[in-house]
């Protein structure tokens, strides 16, 4: 499966995220909400770790309600691109905000007080896949153990800051 060569170092952080979102998943939503909460009550300023790994607000207009819907993900960049994975923990189905983001193709970011818009671009070429999915192992190892763990290929897309 691409994403995954060879075999996957299965870490206990990984295992435990996967588990939360297969089986327990209004705890995982409970905390998640509670955890953007937290973010931006303190202004970006505070809640910016994630397991020790940086983190990051995204936030895209709802499909269905046209609402904004602010969520939390692990911020890795890839120079001035922020790069997302659909992992879902590694649950079988696709996470609701990457439905939102693959129809609004634009969203907002806020990484610490900064907030600005992004364009966003779906990964489809294999070898920038590729290259991709290395950088966010790299930033957040448990996307690793999540690809591991699920029957799908997880979507990756970059976030580039768009004009306001």
């Amino acid at each position: 499966m691409a994403g995954n060569s060879g075999a996957a170092r299965l870490t206990l952080s990984g295992r435990f995220n996967h588990y939360s979102s297969t089986y327990l998943g209004g705890v995982a939503r409970f905390y998640a909400r509670l955890h953007r909460r937290l973010y931006d009550r303190f202004g970006g300023t505070r809640f910016t770790r994630l397991q020790g790994k940086p983190v990051f607000r995204l936030t895209v207009v709802g499909r269905k309600s046209g609402e904004p819907r602010p969520v939390m993900l692990m911020l890795v960049r890839d120079g001035d691109d922020l790069l997302v994975c659909g992992s879902n923990g590694g649950h079988p189905g696709l996470p609701n905000w990457w439905k939102n983001l693959a129809a609004a193709g634009r969203g907002e970011v806020r990484v610490g007080k900064q907030t600005w818009p992004v364009s966003v671009r779906q990964v489809e070429d294999p070898a920038e896949y590729e290259k991709h999915w290395r950088t966010l192992v790299a930033g957040y190892p448990d996307f690793e153990t999540y690809q591991a763990l699920s029957p799908r290929k997880f979507p990756i897309a970059v976030l580039s800051r768009a004009a306001e």
